[in-house]
């Protein structure tokens, strides 16, 4: 989904230039070989190649070592500094696969992980990611979401998982009809008419979307966050309020999810390191500017604040320089 306004989407993770994966599969190796492991020249070289040159790495590694790389990196290294580097090698979609995985069968179910990834991913997105679930945990993505979660809000997530999101241009006359269903569906309705929010908000194009949302403030004088935030509640709200959130700006809700795994005591660090690493070749620079025009702090300075050794620096290597 793209946000409104924004062309080009800047990542700050790149291709490496003069890559050579053998010798940088060489490199790691020396790395961690002998006594002690120099954990700079690995978050050094890993944070600074793109992900698809990881994976070559990780082949160059086998047929150099005749080692698995990230079993090395799992023996080697430790805490969150290891979860971080682990995240960096896998392929996207299968980082995401695994996500909703441990969102899924951990503990209880983690909804704000499910919300996040479903919410804001593109239709291509959400096919590879399904595809990966059914590789690495030989089970069916939107069965395990079924089993789950339950009412409205698994309603939501089904018809997100099955990544069918219209890619039309917006129609006026439609965009006006749909504005005036969603205000008949809530705010002008004795209760909610959920069935009619799910029915346009996960099907419709993004553009189409936005032309929605101006409509609906011409309608009600309202914006339709405000209106969701008053007519739903738990989680059918909060997937609401992110698909709409996703479509106006994608980079300011990402921000808005550092921003609140990293304010108050504590830093929610599976959030933190899931942004940072699942966005750092598509949006992260937007979201570190998004961060800054709305909470007058850089990431990098948050970052500095809440995290510590070499997790921080590798998590700073990743955000690319200071904001």
């Amino acid at each position: 989904m793209a946000a409104k306004g924004v062309g080009k989407t800047r990542g700050t993770v790149y291709d490496f230039p003069d890559f050579d994966a053998n010798q940088d599969a060489e490199t790691l190796h020396k790395a961690m070989k002998g006594f002690g492991t120099d954990e700079d020249a690995i978050l050094n070289l890993l944070t600074q190649r793109s992900n698809a040159q990881r994976q070559q790495i990780i082949a160059g590694y086998k047929t150099v070592i005749g080692k698995d790389l990230v079993d090395d990196l799992k023996s080697e290294l430790s805490g969150k500094f290891e979860s971080l580097i682990v995240a960096l090698m896998l392929p996207p979609d299968h980082y995401d696969a695994k996500e909703l995985h441990d969102a899924l069968k951990g503990a209880g179910t983690s909804e704000d992980v499910l919300i996040e990834i479903l919410a804001s991913r593109t239709n291509g997105q959400i096919h590879r990611i399904v595809a990966a679930y059914k590789e690495d945990f030989e089970s069916n993505l939107e069965e395990d979401l079924a089993s789950d979660t339950s009412s409205y809000f698994q309603r939501v997530l089904v018809s997100l998982v099955q990544g069918n999101r219209s890619v039309a241009e917006a129609d006026p006359s439609q965009a006006e009809e749909d504005a005036k269903a969603l205000y008949e569906a809530g705010e002008n309705a004795w209760g909610t008419d959920e069935e009619r929010f799910i029915a346009i908000l996960c099907s419709r194009s993004v553009p189409h979307l936005l032309a929605v949302f101006d409509e609906y403030q011409k309608i009600n004088d309202i914006d339709l966050e405000d209106s969701i935030a008053s007519e739903c509640s738990g989680s059918l709200q909060s997937v609401m309020l992110a698909i709409v959130k996703c479509v106006k700006n994608t980079p300011a809700y990402f921000a808005e999810k550092l921003y609140n795994a990293m304010k108050g005591a504590g830093t929610d660090d599976s959030t933190l390191m899931r942004v940072i690493v699942s966005r750092s070749e598509i949006d992260l620079a937007d979201i570190k500017d998004a961060y800054k025009a709305k909470y007058d702090e850089a990431v990098h300075s948050a970052i500095m604040g809440d995290t510590s050794g070499d997790y921080r620096d590798s998590l700073l290597k990743i955000c690319g320089g200071e904001d």
